[in-house]
């Protein structure tokens, strides 16, 4: 039976109030195994034409964030910045309670399914990804760059035919900013008028 207020229904708050919060407002903990497990199976709902499953989620925590701290500061001198800016690069890093790598198995080659639906399928994996570690209590961000294409970074992260698209970084929110999710996430640049259109 139609809701009178659908945007009332409990799911539906919980995917309206979830906003992108950067790493400098992330402390511990971030989610756990069984956590970031449950995260992944949400994830692996998302629509996805003959079951590619054409992207991979790798987790990076403890110790590991030292030694990705490394490669994104590497990244950083070898664009050009000098040792005080690629510090912070590699800061992004060590101070992400737990940062997943976005990877891309394309196979451009498939029959059935083009390469642009294959990324569809991972956008919108990524997106179940956030959406369910907002509904666990953790706050996140994703992110990219130019270093994604960094080969040290691409080797570390990347297997034959695998492409690096980012790294989600996840967390709890700050004080400051827990109370600003509770009060209510930013409104949208867009409003569902502006994408919901009838046809013709």
């Amino acid at each position: 039976m139609p809701m009178s207020d659908p945007l009332s229904h409990p799911v539906i708050a919980v995917l309206l109030s979830r906003r992108s919060l950067g790493v400098r407002h992330l402390v511990e903990p971030g989610p756990d195994e069984a956590e970031l497990t449950a995260m992944a199976a949400v994830a692996l709902r998302a629509p996805d034409h003959a079951e590619l499953v054409p992207f991979r989620f790798r987790v990076v925590r403890g110790a590991a964030r030292e030694r990705l701290a490394a490669l994104f500061e590497r990244a950083g001198r070898d664009a050009g910045k000098d040792e005080a800016v690629a510090r912070v690069d590699g800061d992004r890093a060590r101070r992400a309670p737990v940062t997943v790598a976005v990877v891309a198995r394309i196979d451009l080659g498939h029959p059935l399914v083009p390469a642009h639906e294959q990324w569809i399928a991972l956008g919108a994996a990524l997106a179940h990804f956030l959406d369910a570690a907002h509904a666990l209590g953790y706050a996140g961000k994703m992110l990219s760059g130019a270093k994604v294409r960094h080969p040290a970074l691409q080797a570390a992260f990347c297997g034959p035919g695998e492409t690096l698209v980012g790294w989600v970084a996840l967390g709890s929110a700050d004080a400051a900013h827990k109370s600003a999710a509770a009060a209510g996430a930013r409104r949208a640049k867009a409003q569902p008028a502006d994408i919901l259109l009838p046809w013709p």
